[in-house]
């Protein structure tokens, strides 16, 4: 008679012994996997190439700008530009007020007392807490006069001496020696230095748009600083709003294309709809073959078959959603209720007008949904696809990374980004409450 429990008592036993095994497994598993992926992945390597300084930088220019104060070593002229543009350089009446021009000697103070000075014998940094950096040209290359030893923000060689402190960096080559300044915000954002506005308060900004003279007698003061703003050649405001207006389109005309094309079709994968197992197996294999495919192949592929541009992204986006919209519009059409379908067909309804009046209503909100979440996100998509077919926000954020001098622009097109699919995600969740709950 006791046989029988101690059998179950024994594989209970078991059977816990085996969990506990399992489970101590399970971490030895997970740490020989982190320790391949660490020698596989080359972790060791990545960090010993790794330039946090340069990094410093680029995370810097995101919040702010950099003043480039330059003399040319050949001629002797001194040009002050905000990023070493040409659309931003300073006038020779408008410098800054930290850096003055006095016959062959130019002085650049960066403040907290470091002070930069350029002359015709070379070029002097004095560093608080350090001493003074002098540079001049040698018979055979740059000459470098500091405090020894010395330390790591300073590199130097024959051709080329860098310091890099908090106030701002230092450059001297044998063609030119480079002052950068940093300085908080977007500077330009709105007004070049060559517009009438440029340097104006809000105030005086306001007065002028509301009720100052005109500054062109074939315009308002306001139609004109909107003009002045829209048409800036540092940071081309017209054409990023455009880049935005390409890159929604690319996702809108991909998305909805797809929608009505895969509502169709997926009567066809569906198993209430289609009888014909074959075609309807077909159908579902080519979901599968589409969606299975990453959008960003297909963008490759179409972009050599059909060359740049927007609509080869729209493309991309249609043929991948077209896909997944089919497998999920087929499996929402084999979940209705067939009741109401019945109640159609029972007035004499034929086949469409069932699938209009008894089939349509039931899936809306499951297609209306997907559709328009899959809007948003293929709005984030259109921003990767832009970048590869030439259009697009996302060509642009491309192109400023590939420069490395453009941060602040990057951290513009990123904010817009970030701006454009939130406000996607509000307009999408208004239409879908409107659209179902009225």
């Amino acid at each position: 008679m006791d046989a029988a429990p101690l059998g179950i008592a024994d594989e209970i036993t078991a059977t816990f012994a085996r969990r506990r095994r399992f489970a101590l497994a399970i971490p030895v598993i997970i740490i020989a996997y982190l320790s391949y992926a660490f020698v596989a992945f080359d972790v060791i390597g990545i960090f010993e190439r790794a330039r946090a300084d340069n990094a410093a930088i680029l995370l810097a220019d995101f919040w702010s700008h950099k003043t480039h104060v330059t003399r040319d070593n050949r001629s002797g002229t001194v040009t002050v530009a905000i990023e070493g543009e040409a659309k931003g350089t300073y006038p020779t009446g408008r410098l800054p007020g930290w850096v003055s021009v006095e016959g062959e000697v130019t002085q650049v103070d960066l403040g907290g007392g470091h002070l930069v000075t350029y002359d015709a014998a070379g070029a002097r940094y004095e560093v608080p807490g350090y001493g003074t950096i002098a540079v001049h040209q040698g018979p055979v290359g740059l000459v470098l006069d500091a405090p020894t030893p010395l330390p790591a923000w300073i590199s130097a060689s024959s051709t080329r001496i860098g310091v890099t402190t908090a106030a701002g960096r230092f450059n001297y080559t044998r063609s030119k020696v480079e002052t950068f300044r940093y300085e908080a915000g977007w500077e330009l954002f709105f007004f070049t230095l060559d517009s009438p506005f440029s340097g104006l308060s809000w105030r005086e900004l306001a007065a002028l748009a509301f009720g100052g003279e005109r500054l062109d007698p074939d315009r308002s003061n306001l139609v004109y600083m909107v003009h002045e703003v829209w048409a800036n050649k540092m940071w081309h405001h017209g054409r990023v709003a455009w880049a935005i207006f390409e890159t929604v389109l690319m996702a809108f005309l991909g998305t909805m294309g797809a929608a009505l094309l895969a509502l169709p079709l997926g009567f066809l994968a569906a198993r209430n709809f289609m009888p014909f197992g074959a075609l309807r197996f077909g159908m579902r294999r080519v979901f599968d073959f589409i969606r299975g495919v990453d959008g960003l192949i297909w963008t490759i592929v179409l972009s050599r078959a059909f060359g740049p541009g927007p609509m080869t992204g729209s493309l991309a986006i249609l043929i991948t959603e077209t896909g997944t919209f089919g497998k999920m519009f087929s499996e929402a059409l084999e979940n209705v209720d067939e009741k109401q379908i019945e109640g159609v067909r029972s007035t004499g309804a034929n086949g469409l007008q069932r699938a209009r009046f008894g089939v349509i209503p039931q899936v809306t909100p499951v297609l209306l949904s997907q559709v328009l979440y899959y809007l948003e996100s293929n709005t984030r998509s259109a921003t990767v696809i832009g970048a590869i077919v030439g259009g697009g926000i996302g060509l642009l954020l491309t192109q400023a990374i590939s420069t490395q001098k453009d941060w602040e622009e990057v951290a513009y097109y990123m904010t817009l980004i970030v701006l454009m699919v939130k406000a996607m995600d509000i307009i999408t969740g208004w239409l879908l409450r409107k659209l179902i709950h009225g």
